[in-house]
């Protein structure tokens, strides 16, 4: 027998020992990963293959006007589901389901046999209309289910189409303050969650977690819908009168920034946006299109000079024989001949183009361009959209006399509408400049409480008060006197510019025939309440000047609009001085008491349109002392005893 010495035993038990050890050592450490490292994610593993989840849409956030009313809703559109294995005759269902949802057979076909246990029809089962829910709804085909569902709805149509935008067809926001604040207005996704064995069998001893969704914020703006439907029926009315290119309005509240409507043409339907060209609504013309602004732009210069005292507008005095040499440029006034011996208030009041260039000189390429940045140009003004621009200026090195002389009367630099807006707003409130915004309250639509709000966002003071009320005394002039008559509004106190833009062509220079005409305007003079900027692109059949296609699109904006945000009218400010072929208002007479015999004296200037029957007038519309244009219809009211009262 062999033996086995001691220490060769010794030697086994600790080798045994020592692997044992590290046997134990390895599994204690792989349990320890297990638990502490990876154990969570292990466990929701486990969870998510045995758990099933329920989705629950949440309700998208509305977006209300800054009186409450409803711009965007959600309104109830089903979506359809099938059951493939409770459809009985499935060429059948297949056949009619292509016919009301109008795709093609083969994939209704390929719908109906799948293999499980629902099948959603995306996309040509989401969000059906009304009349196909009901032909639906009628045949009532087995294993054919209508889920609830809802899609956007603008109860204006396609007014303010491109600051709203539209959502897509999971409710994701795809463009205008759809897209800007999709976060805010989509809400959060909830989940009924319950678990299930490997066949799907429900475990019962299991409890379901239920996470409710939670609804998207309503989000209250700074639009006036009474303001922009002024403005979307003056747009509608000049494209129907002018054929333009394109048109665009904007409003603003120039003491806060807050942006009262903005439209442009052509639009559209958001609910059918896909119906439309991407060119059409990706462009937000107010924010987007960028172009020389022309005449409008002469308010900067104004400014400037004024702020820096190199000009006084009753005193100093300029001589326009038409023309003015710059660099061996020949500069020309839009009037042929020139306007003659001027003060400077008649030099903006006539928007006299060699006035201004010697205005720009006196100023000087560091100082004018100072004042063009610190109103704001050349850079975005930050209002809360998609896909603003930021327009072009000269750079330093490039300007010489010739471009120094354009700039100041508006040519050869390059901005947006939203720029001039919120530049001229500047220069007519006391001289801040605001950042524009139009998204001004978040609320909870359980509670209607204020989540959070939106103050104004004051970036700088760019002139004085005193220069800003000097702005505005020449600004009303040339309403009253000057370019701007046809912007002019009865009992309200309106200042403003003209603009006529050369466009530049695909070459390089500028087109034949082909302008932009502009007015940018507010009221009330002595204390400005809104700001209007409209552009017509390429009017057809009409003299393209701002002052006559553009500037009455401005008056009547801004006259309807004060009328119907209540401001009252104004006493004070400067009479219109009428000239051919503009006729002056007349007064209407107060005719309630007299007899219908005595109308003939009143029928020179307006027309009569008579009511009721009898001999005594008791009642008129308009109210006496009312300012109408010569010729229009007054409404009386008779009856055959004289009113007591």
């Amino acid at each position: 027998m062999k033996r086995v010495s001691t220490v060769t035993v010794r030697k086994r038990l600790v080798a045994v020992f020592l692997f044992g050890l590290l046997f134990f050592a390895i599994i204690d450490i792989r349990l320890g990963y297990v638990q502490f490292i990876i154990g969570d994610r292990l466990m929701g593993l486990a969870d998510e293959s045995w758990s099933r989840d329920i989705e629950f849409q949440p309700e998208r956030g509305y977006i209300l006007d800054a009186n409450g009313d409803i711009l965007a809703e959600n309104v109830t559109a089903p979506s359809v589901v099938i059951v493939p294995r409770q459809i009985e005759d499935k060429e059948y269902t297949a056949e009619k389901l292509s016919e009301i949802l109008k795709f093609d057979y083969d994939t209704a076909h390929e719908y109906v046999t799948r293999v499980a246990s629902s099948v959603n029809l995306h996309p040509e089962g989401r969000k059906i209309s009304e009349e196909q829910e009901k032909e639906l709804r009628t045949l009532n085909l087995p294993g054919v289910y209508l889920a609830k569902d809802s899609k956007r709805h603008c109860p204006y149509g396609d007014d303010l189409s491109h600051v709203l935008g539209f959502a897509g067809i999971d409710n994701q926001g795809l463009m205008g303050l759809e897209l800007y604040y999709d976060d805010m207005l989509s809400g959060e996704k909830g989940s009924l969650s319950y678990y299930s064995d490997a066949k799907g069998g429900r475990l019962e001893q299991l409890a379901d977690v239920y996470s409710p969704p939670k609804d998207g914020l309503n989000l209250k703006t700074t639009i006036d819908s009474r303001v922009q439907t002024i403005m979307e029926r003056e747009l509608d009315l000049a494209v129907a009168k002018y054929n333009p290119d394109g048109a665009l309005a904007i409003a603003v509240n120039p003491k806060t920034g807050g942006v009262l409507g903005m439209t442009s043409r052509p639009n559209f339907q958001p609910e059918n946006y896909q119906e439309v060209d991407q060119d059409v609504y990706n462009r937000n013309l107010p924010i987007w299109s960028t172009y020389e602004p022309g005449s409008t732009f002469k308010i900067i210069t104004l400014a400037a000079s004024l702020e820096e005292a190199i000009v006084d507008l009753d005193e100093d005095e300029f001589d326009d024989d038409g023309d003015i040499e710059v660099g061996g440029a020949h500069l020309h006034c839009w009037k042929s001949g020139g306007h003659g011996h001027q003060t400077f208030l008649e030099v903006v009041q006539n928007s006299c183009n060699p006035g201004f260039v010697e205005l720009g000189q006196e100023l000087g390429e560091k100082k004018l361009f100072s004042y063009i940045k610190k109103f704001g140009f050349g850079t975005k003004t930050g209002i809360d959209l998609q896909g603003e621009g930021s327009g072009i200026l000269f750079k330093p090195e490039n300007i010489g006399p010739v471009e120094l002389a354009t700039t100041s009367f508006g040519q050869g630099v390059s901005v947006t509408p939203i720029q001039q807006v919120m530049a001229v707003s500047a220069a007519v409130n006391g001289g801040n400049l605001y950042q524009p915004y139009i998204a001004s309250e978040w609320i909870n639509p359980q509670t209607n409480e204020v989540v959070s709000k939106v103050e104004p966002s004051l970036k700088k003071r760019v002139i004085s008060e005193s220069t800003s009320k000097e702005v505005r005394r020449a600004l009303e002039n040339v309403v009253a006197k000057g370019t701007g008559s046809r912007a002019f509004v009865e009992g309200y106190r309106v200042g403003g510019k003209t603009g006529t833009a050369q466009k530049v062509g695909p070459n390089g220079g500028y087109l034949e025939n082909n302008y932009i005409v502009s007015f940018i305007g507010f009221a009330p003079a002595d204390d400005p309440q809104i700001v209007v900027y409209v552009a017509i692109d390429n009017p057809k059949d009409v003299q393209q000047f701002g002052g006559v296609v553009a500037a009455p699109i401005a008056g009547s904006i801004i006259g309807d609009s004060l009328r119907a945000m209540g401001v009252e009218e104004r006493t004070g400010g400067l009479e219109k001085e009428y000239k051919w072929p503009d006729l002056p208002k007349v007064e209407v007479p107060d005719l309630v008491g007299l007899k219908k015999s005595d109308l003939m004296q009143y029928m020179t200037d307006l027309s009569i349109e008579v009511n009721g029957e009898g001999e005594y007038i008791i009642d008129q519309a308009p109210a006496p002392g009312t300012k109408v244009d010569s010729g229009s219809q007054i409404r009386i009211y008779l009856s055959k005893e004289k009113d007591s009262e």
